[in-house]
């Protein structure tokens, strides 16, 4: 566990609280309970919980899966994944999460219901679309074109039903949630083959994605 800095700002508490959130969270649920004991944890002032995280349950379940994001980097950084082919970098990089996530499976199946929420789908959405982004990005990926857009819509999808196999996997060594992965990731290789074929059919012809995308991430 991190030391906090001293006189830590609001943003570097909640990093620091939230991942201790998670491991009360299979108890309290994602409760004020559960942050007010993170907080103790940290020797804070329980209070400051609440001012980390006035939204609730989602912003603690947010801030918890921001910190799978960064964890996620730190332990697969860019020269551990410059050898390895993109189906493998995706793999691996998936399956970091889980295994950050390992710890605290019944915290995410409690996370999951929550997320399943019809009050809570568009935040959920925005959620899967952020883990898939950042996947790709350390994978490497630099499409600007609607190709950005269908990477991570797929693979957030298959991100998304990958972890609803893995809260209740009680296979060894969670193999069944890994060969559900292998299979998913097969399938976005074979459809990226193919959008490649047809998409090269027609090369030269103006892109109106290509263009809105160059003018996301321009040129340099």
């Amino acid at each position: 566990m991190a030391a906090l800095p001293p006189d830590p700002t609001l943003d570097e508490l909640r990093e620091a609280i939230a991942p201790l959130i998670a491991a009360n969270a299979a108890f309290d649920g994602w409760t004020p309970a559960a942050a007010h004991a993170a907080a103790g944890t940290l020797g804070v002032d329980p209070g400051m919980a609440d001012l980390c995280f006035p939204g609730g349950a989602m912003e603690m379940i947010d801030a918890w899966f921001a910190h799978i994001d960064r964890a996620m980097l730190e332990k697969l950084p860019a020269d551990a994944l410059a050898a390895m082919k993109i189906r493998e970098r995706i793999a691996a990089l998936v399956e970091a999460r889980l295994a950050l996530a390992a710890p605290h499976r019944e915290s995410l199946r409690r996370a999951l219901a929550i997320l399943a929420m019809p009050q809570n789908a568009v935040r959920a959405a925005r959620l899967g679309w952020r883990a898939a982004d950042a996947m790709w990005r350390a994978a490497g990926d630099t499409a600007t074109d609607y190709n950005h857009y269908t990477k991570r819509g797929i693979l957030a999808g298959v991100y998304a039903a990958t972890v609803a196999v893995f809260v209740q996997d009680d296979s060894e060594g969670h193999a069944e949630t890994r060969a559900f992965l292998a299979r998913r990731i097969d399938g976005i290789m074979r459809f990226e083959k193919a959008k490649g074929r047809l998409t090269g059919q027609g090369t030269h012809r103006p892109s109106l994605s290509r263009f809105i995308g160059r003018l996301r991430y321009p040129a340099v």
